[in-house]
């Protein structure tokens, strides 16, 4: 099973086939209100988007690499040339953090104290670090780790618990970041290396392996889906929240799972997964900037209009209330069948297209309402998704439905 405490995959859940090509995957984003996401924990025991140039402030600065295909315009960091593992590891193993939680649960009137382990990394050099959610969920106190042995509390600046993200900050200067990679740009069979922390014990380890395949839809036992990049590195528990590098020395995922048994509990060698980097940097911008993940939305939940109908397009299924969806007086039944004159053939096109926009853009949909033709301009909002210490909001996923 997908267990949070064991990271691993029941051999028998479905990893679908990649439906994607990668030019569309890298317009695609996740929306957290969209899909409900949960993953996997550590060890239990003793598109293409524009970042601002500053983060907070001055010493906030992320990194990202210049290789040709990158648009990206932050802080560039020339990394053209390839590197040895042993290179990529001997300049970024100081980018990576051990990370321990300790959490108090009252049984029947007992109290106990479980501890957590897993990974992260320094994303700039005054203290933000990267990790998965699941590693720090719940969690009353956090101790960040670096490779010197230094250890510090960690506050949680936010987290998204439905694309598994959470932000954390130590207080600490001229820290070595990461560089940002554009997953986008990765191919079957690039070599890609991970720095983490297996089983919270084997601190600071590096593994090896390729890309083994890209865009898996992988459903777990709860019925969750997420779309992981899969790797025949190794990947065991602790090393949850860990960088998966390029051979550019580019973060191109965050590392979050493996695949298993479940008739005997043995683990399968040589398949994990990584959540994409490109995916969640404008989530993990969000939570830096505001302390939560702000995406774009105009209220709709909608489904494929070809499932009841001759016309192509995403049916409006409902209409949140005090949206710009409802604003713009858009109605249950309508079938919108374009944005910005660009064909949609379903739900899942309009859903990329309200994904790529920003807060405050104007989208021109043409409706099918009624056996005529309408042009609604509906103005997109800002859906605010998760705070700082707060319960993220959620709504429930259906496989015929989503919510944009």
């Amino acid at each position: 099973m997908f267990d949070k405490d064991q990271t691993e995959i029941n051999e028998n859940e479905k990893i679908t086939e990649e439906k994607d090509t990668k030019k569309d995957k890298t317009k695609r984003r996740f929306i957290a209100m969209a899909l409900c996401f949960s993953l996997i924990g550590g060890v239990c025991g003793a598109g293409v988007m524009k970042l601002s140039d500053v983060i907070g402030n001055d010493a906030s600065t992320i990194n990202l690499g210049t290789r040709p295909s990158s648009i990206i315009n932050v802080n560039h960091v020339n990394t053209g040339e390839e590197l040895t593992a042993a290179e990529i590891y001997a300049k970024y193993v100081n980018s990576t953090v051990g990370i321990k939680t300790e959490s108090t649960t009252n049984y029947f009137g007992h109290t106990t104290t479980s501890a957590t382990a897993g990974s992260g990394f320094i994303l700039t050099s005054d203290g933000y670090i990267v990790t998965n959610y699941h590693v720090i969920q719940n969690a009353q106190r956090i101790q960040v780790t670096t490779y010197d042995n230094t250890s510090y509390d960690a506050i949680l600046v936010g987290y998204d618990e439905n694309n598994d993200i959470a932000v954390l900050k130590i207080e600490a200067e001229n820290l070595t970041p990461v560089v940002l990679g554009d997953s986008g740009n990765m191919n079957v069979g690039d070599d890609v290396v991970a720095i983490g922390n297996p089983l919270g014990e084997l601190t600071f380890s590096l593994t090896g392996g390729k890309v083994s395949a890209l865009n898996r839809d992988i459903t777990t036992s709860d019925g969750i889906t997420m779309e992981l990049i899969q790797t025949d590195c190794a990947i065991n528990s602790g090393n949850s929240g860990g960088a998966l590098f390029n051979m550019y020395g580019e973060v191109i995922g965050i590392t979050n799972a493996k695949y298993s048994s479940s008739s005997s509990g043995t683990s399968i060698d040589n398949i994990g997964f990584a959540i994409p980097i490109s995916n969640v940097l404008d989530i993990i911008e969000s939570i830096i900037e505001k302390g939560y993940v702000s995406m774009p939305y105009i209220g709709v939940t909608v489904t494929d209009a070809s499932d009841q109908s001759s016309i192509e397009g995403a049916l409006v299924a409902g209409i949140q209330s005090n949206s710009p969806a409802e604003q713009a007086n858009l109605q249950e039944g309508d079938i919108i069948t374009s944005v910005n004159g660009e064909t949609i053939s379903g739900s899942s096109d309009l859903k990329d297209k309200i994904s790529e926009s920003k807060v405050g853009d104007t989208l021109s949909l043409e409706v099918y309402r009624n056996g005529k033709t309408l042009t609604i301009q509906v103005t997109v909002g800002e859906q605010n998704t998760t705070n700082n210490g707060a319960n993220v909001e959620k709504s429930n996923f259906s496989s015929s439905n989503d919510r944009n």
